[in-house]
């Protein structure tokens, strides 16, 4: 069911597009950018559990 837009549903549909669209766009961003997060803090995780691991054998 959809309403009557008149002479603006060219106008609202548009912006409901770009709205989805941007909404999309910042959703893969953020999963992007934890993913890439999480292998960054794992990597730091390993250089300082073998930081201490050495130290420990000193």
């Amino acid at each position: 069911m959809i309403p009557d837009l008149g002479k603006y549903a060219d106008a609202v549909l548009g912006s409901y597009a770009a709205s989805l669209g941007l909404i999309t766009a910042l959703v893969a961003w953020s999963l992007w950018r934890g993913a890439r997060i999480r292998r960054t803090l794992a990597e730091v995780e390993a250089r300082a559990a073998k930081a201490k691991e050495a130290k420990r054998n000193v």
